[in-house]
């Protein structure tokens, strides 16, 4: 546990204002759950059991792949523990214990006796799809793939914006003049459109799809830190570093940066929710990532597609919703714990 006496006064009182936040203290470790259970969905949602007993040897089909012969079968195949014939090898002479569900997020329902997509049952707790795959584990999966996909993007807009905005602010003239005229224009342009042009280029690949949406995703945070370091540059400090010769990168990086980082953390939580919305949308209308993979976007194309299996539709809506509003809570405390007036 981190210790709050030895923080600055100023980060204690952002902390304990952050934590009277109600919504927004709650929403952070609800957040942090889902993180937690979405980045082991390997060991929840998977069609091979977590351990397996044969002869009296143990087994852990869920790390290492093993061929059917191994546990009496016919095939040098990797096992299919779902096969009837394989479970009654097995079970014969040991035992398997499965995940919580027992589906992967491409994992069919092969015993379904409805057609599909099938409703909410015992079996499949949400329903499946229109090609039998498990709705929760494909929740599961798609959540991990949208919450990392939104962080590492974040994370690296967040980088580049604060590079820019830095070098516009702490020098300016005509550099922050041109390079605000191009981002300017940068910003006027249809991202959305553009995204969807570039992506339709390439072969589908996540990093591809990383990286345009990089091209844009730095456009709303360099406003803030430009007028952060427009503001920095006059103050005494500064002035006092720059008549003694420090560099000007050492007083951007060592003087300015974390008084401008603070103010920058704040609107963190609000780019992450654009990045998942922007990768849900692109995904929905079929630009974003590989087809096939998990992804909240392609359960609102499940929706889409059956109108007449409203259960795709909730899980996908009520998903999506909780996410959002769980961020945007966390961004408002974070915005309010930061507040320089406090």
């Amino acid at each position: 546990m981190i210790d709050l006496t030895q923080l600055s006064p100023l980060l204690q009182g952002r902390i304990q204002r952050f934590k009277q936040h109600q919504f927004g203290y709650v929403s952070l470790w609800i957040f942090i759950f889902v993180l937690i259970i979405s980045l082991f969905a390997n060991l929840i949602a998977n069609d091979r059991p977590l351990l397996l007993s044969y002869k009296d040897h143990l087994y852990t089909p869920i790390f290492k792949q093993y061929p059917e012969t191994m546990f009496g079968g016919t095939f040098e195949t990797e096992t299919d523990y779902r096969d009837p014939v394989v479970k009654e090898l097995i079970n014969k002479k040991g035992w398997m214990i499965w995940p919580l569900i027992p589906f992967s997020d491409q994992t069919p329902n092969l015993e379904l006796n409805v057609s599909v997509p099938s409703a909410p049952s015992s079996q499949n707790w949400l329903g499946t799809d229109d090609q039998g795959r498990d709705v929760s584990a494909r929740i599961l999966y798609g959540l991990r793939v949208s919450i990392l996909f939104g962080i590492a993007l974040t994370f690296a807009g967040t980088l580049l914006a604060i590079v820019v905005g830095a070098v516009q602010g702490y020098f300016g003239g005509l550099i922050d003049l041109i390079g605000q005229r191009l981002v300017e224009v940068w910003g006027g342009m249809p991202q959305l459109f553009l995204t969807m042009i570039l992506v339709s280029i390439f072969s589908p690949s996540v990093y591809w799809l990383f990286a345009i949406m990089l091209l844009f995703g730095w456009m709303s945070l360099v406003g803030l830190v430009r007028a952060e370091f427009l503001r920095a540059r006059h103050l005494d400090y500064v002035r006092a570093a720059q008549g003694m010769g420090v560099s000007p990168f050492k007083i951007i990086y060592k003087h300015i940066l974390p008084n401008v980082f603070s103010s920058s953390l704040s609107q963190i939580p609000f780019i992450l929710t654009a990045n998942i919305t922007a990768l849900s949308t692109l995904d929905f209308l079929g630009y974003g990532l590989p087809l096939g993979s998990p992804s909240l976007g392609e359960l609102f194309t499940q929706a889409r597609n059956n109108l007449d299996s409203p259960w795709l539709a909730l899980s996908a809506f009520f998903t999506f919703l909780i996410l959002l509003t769980i961020l945007v809570f966390i961004g408002e405390a974070a915005r309010d714990a930061f507040d320089p007036k406090r």
